[in-house]
């Protein structure tokens, strides 16, 4: 009795073993996790109104973000300088969009840096968000 008891044992630590050795696969993000998270981050609502708005102006730059993504950005377009096809933006219109925490950032960061010379607030990006999940 007390072998098996050893055997269970072993057999028990090993798969704990073996599962804390395993990669750790990071949760799928949705757009509406996403949203939440800048949500969070500002400590308010993100707004589609101010979200379309601040998607269509020039914020005393060359570009918008819509120079690049269309207005509404609910179809494929082409990068403003470079005239490389970019998929639709809106979430509704591209099922990709928005389901990976760390390339949001990573083109949140580029493209702020792109519109407004400097990265955007959680706000503005909350704002953005609801704006495009909004796009039926």
């Amino acid at each position: 009795m007390m072998s098996l008891n050893k055997i269970s044992c072993a057999k028990v630590a090993a798969l704990a073993i073996s599962a804390l050795m395993l990669p750790l696969v990071a949760l799928a993000a949705t757009p509406q996790s996403e949203l939440q998270r800048w949500q969070q981050a500002a400590g308010q609502p993100g707004d589609a109104g101010r979200g379309q708005v601040f998607f269509g102006r020039r914020h005393n730059g060359e570009w918008s973000c819509a120079s690049c993504h269309g207005q509404p950005p609910t179809r494929d377009s082409k990068h403003a300088s470079t005239g490389k096809k970019i998929s639709a933006l809106a979430p509704g219109f591209n099922a990709e969009r928005f389901t990976d925490s760390a390339k949001v950032d990573k083109w949140f960061k580029r493209n702020c840096k792109d519109v407004l010379s400097r990265e955007c607030t959680a706000l503005e990006k909350a704002d953005v968000l609801a704006y495009l999940i909004g796009l039926k």
